[in-house]
């Protein structure tokens, strides 16, 4: 009977897993537009109480400018939102974008980013997250794995297998590494074409993308392996920022002939 359970909750998951990023990737999607809105203002709310919130006129209008340009270029429903654009004053070198239309950047990012054009590869990037339904799918596939643990150690219980909470153990370590750690890899290579593609269309340089990346390179960091990070190294990432970059520039060039290019500044 559990294993019977088993495969009907594997099948109710892929079945509900009805969607496709913008990339062709398939994903798993359980949760509503209107839930992921809730989750992410209450988790805005919550950073703007607890993190002092820069005043600044004109560094307000400065992220502002970049981040209306690139939504200027996204899908209709997300032009649709009124966005909420705030920066927090932090050294942390980090920028985000939540469902709901919510956007921080914190003011060691502004010091990273040496012009418009690496803060619209950043803010372009956490835009594609949303985008592309990355927190629903990372909220899904955490409820799916759970669920299908919770079937297996009921499986395991019945049976009287020893070492069940060994094997347990070790099957949410597999999850963690198999299925998780890839994910979170994945959609930050997704969100990285996607803002590329972004900044390409709102005017931004995209090559100064990967002078981005090359100045996060040489803050250092961790050295952990790619197999067990959430991000891709850098330098995969440039490399596949590159690879991307003749059509990017065409783009960029297409828009460069129009005459219309941001012009934002500090």
């Amino acid at each position: 009977m559990l294993k019977k359970l088993l495969l009907l909750t594997t099948c109710s998951l892929l079945i509900v897993a009805c969607a496709q990023s913008p990339t062709g990737r398939s994903q798993l999607m359980l949760f509503s537009d209107a839930d992921l809105g809730k989750m992410g203002t209450q988790t805005f709310d919550t950073m703007k109480a607890e993190t002092p919130i820069v005043k600044d006129v004109k560094t307000n209008n400065y992220v502002k400018c970049v981040a209306n340009s690139l939504l200027a270029v996204t899908p209709d429903s997300m032009r649709a939102q009124s966005w909420e654009i705030v920066v927090f004053d932090s050294d942390q070198v980090n920028a985000f974008a939540l469902p709901g239309g919510k956007i921080g950047v914190y003011t060691g990012m502004l010091k990273l980013a040496a012009n418009q054009h690496q803060l619209a590869a950043v803010v372009g990037h956490e835009i594609g997250h949303v985008i592309a339904g990355h927190s629903n799918e990372r909220l899904s596939t955490t409820q799916g794995k759970d669920m299908v643990l919770a079937v297996s150690s009921a499986w395991l219980e019945t049976k009287g297998v020893q070492y069940r909470q060994e094997i347990m153990a070790v099957m949410g370590v597999g999850a963690h590494y198999g299925i998780e750690l890839p994910y979170s890899r994945a959609h930050e290579s997704e969100s990285d074409t996607i803002g590329l593609d972004l900044m390409a269309k709102a005017g931004f340089e995209p090559r100064e993308s990967v002078n981005l990346w090359q100045n996060m390179a040489a803050l250092g960091g961790n050295n952990i392996p790619e197999f067990m990070s959430t991000h891709p190294l850098a330098g995969t990432r440039i490399k596949d920022l590159r690879d991307n970059m003749p059509q990017a520039m065409k783009t960029y060039n297409d828009r460069k002939a129009t005459g219309a290019l941001p012009n934002c500044k500090v």
